[in-house]
């Protein structure tokens, strides 16, 4: 008798996995754990033909030696930073990830972040609540219209950022190593990043979670940015310098922040940053829609389908497995 595939779950957010079954259903056998190391899932995973990942890590070399039949790791979300990618193609495991599912609602959210620091909407709305009805504490504003939103990065997310910040009629800059002036149809002008940030009335971060992008955001960045300024996080926390953040802000040297991702994650409290007025603080939520939901929980699952049913995935994230990969393709 033909064994039955394994397929763990490492970790997951939502209430049913009716969808993962639905999927695998036939293929394999679905355990779903709710980890948040290695070593709480590798028990249950050692004898696993493929892992689904959402933040449980990180997962390293080491790791991956304790599952010798896992042939594909499938991320559920974009980042694949919590997964050494090296290690993968040395020991012959694909690594997926799922780089469309939210492109809409992170831009989206993005641009309310943005929306709300230039017309000071959460500081608003917290002294209507506390009793007090006057606009004189808000100022000093800017007109969106005529500003300029400086992007770091300008990859699928920060594109679509771009076109909706056009669209409100500010001027965009972006600064990206990797992207050609002229190789996207969208607005923006590519410029260094120390200009950028020196010309920006609103500095948004979109780079992937590197080494190299790790802390990019520092106290030498902060220091090029006009004091007026306001920068906004949809992207990855530790992209960030935290304390180099606080010390930003102290010093007066930005006008205040939006962050949708922190390093750390959640935001312990007491924290220097919770409190103040010029900060607007959402829990991670930008991913989120009922319609990225459904993508969300679809596309890792799929990968492992493929996989598992002979076939190459389609977002690979360490191309150089192919042809040495313990799934044979």
């Amino acid at each position: 008798m033909t064994r039955q595939a394994k397929v763990v779950i490492t970790d997951y957010v939502w209430d049913s996995l009716d969808l993962e079954r639905q999927i695998l259903g036939g293929l394999a056998e679905l355990v779903a754990l709710k980890t948040k190391a290695p070593a709480e899932f590798l028990p249950q995973a050692a004898d696993c033909d493929a892992l689904l990942n959402t933040y449980a890590g990180p997962i390293t070399a080491g790791d991956m030696a304790q599952m010798p039949k896992c042939r594909i790791i499938a991320r559920y979300g974009i980042g694949v930073d919590t997964i050494d990618l090296d290690a993968a193609t040395r020991a012959g495991i694909i690594v997926s990830n799922n780089p469309t599912y939210c492109i809409e609602e992170v831009a989206e959210h993005t641009m309310a972040l943005l929306l709300a620091c230039a017309r000071k909407v959460a500081f608003y709305d917290r002294q209507v609540r506390s009793g007090v009805w006057a606009v004189p504490p808000g100022k000093p504003m800017f007109r969106v219209a005529g500003a300029t939103l400086g992007l770091v990065g300008f990859g699928n997310i920060a594109r679509e950022v771009a076109v909706r910040a056009a669209a409100f009629g500010m001027r965009v800059l972006y600064a990206d190593p990797f992207v050609r002036e002229g190789q996207f149809d969208v607005p923006g002008k590519k410029v260094e990043l120390a200009a950028m940030l020196a010309e920006s009335d609103l500095v948004s971060v979109h780079p992937p979670l590197t080494p190299q992008t790790r802390g990019m955001i520092n106290d030498e960045a902060f220091a090029k940015m006009k004091p007026t300024a306001y920068l906004v996080n949809c992207a990855r926390g530790p992209v960030v310098d935290t304390g180099a953040l606080v010390r930003a802000l102290d010093a007066k040297r930005i006008a205040g922040c939006a962050l949708d991702t922190i390093d750390p994650e959640p935001l312990p409290n007491p924290h220097p940053l919770r409190g103040r007025e010029n900060v607007l603080v959402t829990p991670h939520a930008a991913w989120y829609s009922e319609k990225a939901m459904v993508g969300l929980q679809s596309g890792a699952p799929n990968e492992v389908r493929r996989v598992l049913s002979g076939e190459w995935p389609v977002n690979v994230v360490n191309p150089a497995v192919k042809g040495k990969s313990r799934a044979g393709l």
